[in-house]
């Protein structure tokens, strides 16, 4: 299982794990970043560890071509001095110090691309880091409003049974049953203490107008003098005239303003 694989593997785990306990997307996010930006630190140092080794291994191979140069150039010395047999040896290790040159190359140019492809990986992982950053805000907006329009639907869901309306239904009867008894009970206040002076009085004066009316009619069928019909006749006669001599005052021998005569 190569590197990048096993930190995609723990991330998945990491993240199964988040949400399937996820209660604040918000703090569920910021704690993804946060281990994604581990992940990325430990897969930087990974990188690191293969490039270093990549230098490593190219060392080796230089350090192989230039020893094989090295007793090429003692060969041809020997070969000038005439010394066959060191030639001949300096030559044998110079194939040999090439084969292991050989062997570098190969084991450095598998770690190079190797190095490359963790490279590249690594740049990845940014790139979709810094994405997961931009898109933070915009799922936690996206939650928030799931959030609300679960409670709405919720709350409609509680509303749907009408026991909230027939409740306000009740209450509105209960009122309307309140202000009747309030009436109910003025009006019998009223029949215990009687009615008010003005009410009595409307009262005389609508059981008065019968009664005048039916004295009019008797007098004009003849049945009573006319006199009799008018208001208030019957109750109050006029003083009759005072004559001359009733009218007159006595001589008492009292003069107004003057002494008495002796």
């Amino acid at each position: 299982m190569s590197l990048f694989d096993r930190i995609g593997l723990l991330v998945r785990s990491n993240l199964n794990a988040l949400v399937s306990n996820a209660e604040d997307p918000e703090k569920i996010l910021n704690q993804l970043l946060i281990d994604m930006r581990d992940q990325f630190i430990e897969a930087k140092k990974q990188v690191a560890v293969a490039i270093a080794d990549e230098k490593r291994l190219y060392a080796k191979m230089a350090a192989a071509q230039q020893a094989s140069g090295e007793w090429e150039r003692k060969a041809m010395l020997a070969v000038q001095a005439g010394d066959d047999q060191l030639a001949q040896e300096a030559l044998s290790r110079q194939q040999s110090e090439a084969q292991l040159a050989e062997q570098w190359k190969g084991q450095w140019m598998a770690q190079k691309q190797a190095s490359e492809q963790l490279r590249a990986a690594l740049q990845q992982l940014n790139v979709k880091i810094e994405e997961a950053k931009r898109k933070k805000d915009l799922m936690i907006a996206r939650a928030k409003r799931a959030e609300a329009q679960k409670t709405i639907q919720n709350t409609m869901a509680g509303l749907n049974d009408n026991s909230a309306f027939d409740a306000f239904g009740r209450m509105s009867e209960k009122v309307e049953q309140m202000e009747a008894e309030a009436a109910a009970s003025g009006e019998l206040a009223a029949d215990i203490s009687g009615a008010s002076l003005e009410d009595r009085f409307k009262k005389l004066e609508s059981q008065k107008g019968p009664s005048d009316a039916l004295l009019a009619l008797k007098a004009k069928m003849g049945l009573i003098p006319a006199s009799a019909a008018a208001p208030g006749a019957a109750s109050i006669k006029a003083p009759p005239a005072l004559t001359e001599d009733e009218f007159s005052i006595p001589d008492i021998g009292i003069e107004v303003g003057n002494k008495a005569k002796a």
